[in-house]
């Protein structure tokens, strides 16, 4: 599935931090009504909270509803686009090039990055490139409107109006001038779009110029970001995703995104490297096959999870991952010939079918989530044939 808090597809370091963080009733949030009143709740809270009233003023007086974010937030669009579709467009030359040039001219950057948290570069100039082509692409919202506005909207407020109160804390230290700081619609900041709390626990002052500047500072950004991906669950030394090989037979039963089958059984069922050799044979591996068994095909390793924490999209996940190994010196993966997807009409009728059939597949939507995936995938097994969970007009022709 993909989710919907972000301005783009894909979501990033802040959204990541949102879904993992617990989050408090929405009946115990204020919300709606006056803004003005709403505005005064919004800095009570904040004195609460010990913040100086020049902040809360500076932050606060010039605060208006955004109708353009509401607007926004209303109409975010699905993901469907297929893996090879969205790899292609994602893992670009430009995107190569420049992660490589990148890189290498923050080269002592990175490797600050990794002796503290573990995290190497290939792995955090991926996510840079795709959230937003190393900052080129930052968003046009002014960051104070966009939070104020989705944290008096009732839709949401139990994950705004801390990042608006955050916002306030971020101006107090000098790292957010609310009238000219600008971002995502829903209020991420900077090369790798966070939001303000996110901002505050991870933030690193990569330059050494006394603030966290993710918006203009590249240090910051590489060194935040590895501390967040660290606080994700990263695992030192260990990779991330293998292009695969794979054998005419094997156990389908064990493919899919779980990691109960490990590196040296999956070696044992005839798996191999398409490049190289594979990871130590006790390390938990996942067979991926986002386009089926016909297109590419990955191992994916524990750290794989972090990617899946960043963004819930499996094709968006599975595209950054291996936009990252290609950074690391990965070759261009095989598309193979996979078979034909199903349009968005044949998705809902298959996914009424299944859900006929007893599978949980959420809501009828056209969209290939997990709980589709997985519910073909005990039809394909049922009907005998290799259970990759790529949905195909013959398998929806059979039920």
């Amino acid at each position: 599935m993909t989710t919907r808090l972000s301005c783009r597809p894909l979501a990033g370091l802040a959204l990541a931090a949102m879904l993992l963080a617990p989050l408090p009733a929405l009946a115990n949030t204020p919300c709606g009504g006056d803004f003005g009143a709403f505005l005064n709740g919004v800095a009570e809270e904040a004195r609460a909270k010990g913040l100086p009233d020049a902040a809360i003023r500076q932050t606060l007086s010039g605060a208006r509803i955004d109708r353009t974010v509401l607007s926004r937030d209303r109409a975010q669009g699905v993901f469907k686009q297929d893996f090879l579709t969205f790899s292609k467009r994602s893992v670009s030359g430009y995107r190569l090039k420049h992660g490589a040039g990148n890189m290498k001219k923050f080269a002592k950057v990175f490797a600050k990055a990794q002796a503290d948290y573990g995290v190497p570069a290939p792995v955090i100039t991926a996510f840079w490139a795709l959230e937003t082509d190393f900052g080129a692409v930052q968003g046009d919202f002014n960051t104070v409107n966009a939070l104020a506005t989705l944290a008096h909207d009732c839709r949401r407020p139990h994950l705004f109006r801390p990042q608006l109160i955050a916002a306030i804390e971020m101006a107090a230290h000098g790292d957010l001038d609310p009238a000219r700081t600008t971002g995502a619609w829903a209020g991420e900041i900077g090369q790798v779009q966070m939001l303000p709390e996110d901002i505050i626990r991870f933030g690193k002052d990569g330059d050494g110029d006394g603030h966290v500047d993710l918006k203009k500072s590249s240090a910051d950004t590489i060194l935040t970001a590895a501390g967040f991906i660290r606080n994700l669950g990263w695992r030192t030394g260990e990779p991330w995703l293998t292009e695969v090989k794979l054998p005419a037979n094997l156990p389908w039963e064990k493919t899919g995104l779980n990691f109960d089958t490990t590196v040296g059984e999956w070696a044992k069922a005839g798996v191999t490297a398409r490049e190289g050799s594979l990871p130590a044979a006790s390390l938990p591996a996942a067979l991926l096959m986002p386009q089926g068994h016909k297109g590419p095909v990955f191992l994916a390793y524990p750290n794989f999870r972090v990617y899946l924490e960043w963004n819930q999209s499996f094709i968006y996940t599975t595209t950054a991952a291996y936009l990252a190994t290609r950074l690391a010196g990965a070759s261009r993966y095989d598309p193979g010939n996979p078979d034909p997807g199903l349009s968005d009409a044949a998705m809902r009728q298959l996914q009424e079918k299944l859900a006929a059939r007893g599978h949980d597949v959420g809501k009828i939507d056209g969209i290939l989530g997990a709980g589709t995936r997985a519910a073909v995938r005990t039809e394909q097994l049922r009907l005998g044939v290799p259970a990759d969970g790529w949905p195909t007009p013959a398998l929806l022709s059979r039920l």
